[in-house]
């Protein structure tokens, strides 16, 4: 497994859960997606204040289940960007076991740098490079 340089700690709340007691596959979405904004503010990236200035639209998500999350497990999303194109930028994510650092879920995403008050896409600006490639350890 490559490293995370970052981590965001979350709790699985009842209403995550489906009929047999473990988190529904729908939620893991959600967890990347919160995950994933939260980096974007840590790096400065976002201020959470409005939608319209988030800069990044979905293109394309794949999510592999590995185990079962159960209610009350401690776990944590990894995030991670793994090359960044000239409009579009490819993120990592893992949930993990607090505990035993086990992977339960991954995922890739393909983001794509989206200006959404003219509704059009916009290359990544190096600015973001230059932050994400700090938190990553290289270059962008």
């Amino acid at each position: 497994m490559e490293k995370f340089n970052y981590t965001y700690p979350l709790q699985v709340r009842y209403g995550d859960l489906d009929p047999q007691w473990h988190v529904n596959n729908a939620r893991f979405n959600t967890y990347f997606e919160q995950a994933r904004t939260a980096y974007l503010m840590e790096l400065g990236l976002f201020d959470g204040k409005s939608f319209f200035d988030l800069g990044l639209i979905v293109a394309d998500v794949h999510i592999s289940y590995k185990n079962p999350v159960a209610l009350g497990q401690q776990i944590e999303i990894g995030v991670r960007v793994d090359k960044i194109g000239s409009k579009s930028m490819n993120m990592s994510f893992a949930v993990l076991d607090v505990e035993s650092d086990a992977e339960l879920a991954t995922s890739e995403a393909i983001m794509v740098g989206f200006d959404y008050h003219n509704s059009q896409t916009i290359v990544i600006p190096q600015h973001w490079r230059d932050k994400i490639g700090a938190i990553e350890g290289k270059t962008f």
